[in-house]
């Protein structure tokens, strides 16, 4: 089974026990009151240094990660302005400068936990958002959080019902618990991406897009190939956010173009009964 990892969080905000499989909803909006000027958040946070009550109980590595993330102006703007993760701001990053996310649009967010990309969407005018994480998913005002797996064989009908069709934009931020072997986490990584861009193949409506995060590493070069067979642009960013000493990069693809996909199916297929004559 596919393990999902969400965006790390900045908080809790409590909820209930959850329910597998079954959708939560609720609404408000988070950053600031123009969308466009919610990635310049960050360079108004007033740079505290803080310092470490404490180093009882937590090793060296630990120590540098928390004091990292109490420094980090990403994760102190994320609190300040109200959205679930630092990584909100890749998003909104990436979508600054690839207009990905169109009022009335229908998006799907693969691993959503804690739900800062679907605070994101919603923000930016998608009309629906679906978000699906094996971990649980405080309510998102205004969007549909479900507890499951979205390898699921039903869960592609079961998420095009509550996003009322077939989704323009699927996203995933989702990455697996490092090892510290690069290599390893690469394949990974990459092994997670392929499961979210052949979930998206399957529900993307025609002329959608797909957003998933990968690492550098070389590998990740024969999924842009198969990509770029079916979609009219693909490209691949790093956005501010990203931290500088990650390899995380992001694949950007629009133009979805499912009877590409029907050709190159078609295609498959032959060759396959070609070599079962020979």
């Amino acid at each position: 089974m596919t393990r999902m990892t969400g965006k790390k969080t900045t908080g809790s905000s409590g909820g209930g026990p959850r329910i597998p499989g079954k959708a939560r909803s609720s609404s408000a909006a988070p950053g600031q009151r123009n969308s466009a000027d919610d990635a310049q958040a960050v360079q108004t946070v007033r740079a505290k240094t803080v310092s470490l009550k404490t180093s009882r109980g937590r090793t060296t590595a630990q120590q540098k990660w928390l004091a990292r993330q109490l420094n980090d102006p990403y994760v102190q703007a994320a609190r300040q302005q109200g959205w679930r993760s630092r990584a909100a701001f890749k998003l909104i990053e990436l979508d600054d400068r690839f207009n990905l996310i169109r009022p009335g649009q229908k998006v799907l967010d693969l691993g959503a936990a804690p739900g800062g990309w679907m605070q994101v969407a919603l923000k930016r005018g998608a009309a629906r958002v679906v978000g699906i994480d094996l971990l649980p998913i405080d309510p998102v005002p205004g969007g549909e959080a479900l507890m499951g797996d979205f390898t699921d064989p039903e869960m592609p009908a079961r998420l095009m019902e509550l996003l009322d069709g077939r989704p323009d934009l699927v996203m995933s931020d989702m990455a697996p618990n490092t090892t510290g072997h690069s290599a390893t986490d690469h394949i990974r990584i990459i092994g997670l991406a392929e499961g979210a861009l052949d979930f998206a193949l399957e529900v993307l409506a025609p002329g959608g897009g797909f957003i998933a995060k990968v690492f550098q590493g070389g590998s990740e070069k024969q999924m842009l190939d198969s990509m770029k067979r079916v979609f009219t642009t693909v490209r691949h960013a790093k956005p501010p956010a990203s931290r500088k000493d990650s390899s995380e990069l992001y694949v950007v693809a629009t133009g979805f173009r499912p009877e590409r996909l029907k050709e190159i199916k078609e295609h498959l297929s032959f060759a396959t009964d070609g070599e079962k004559d020979e």
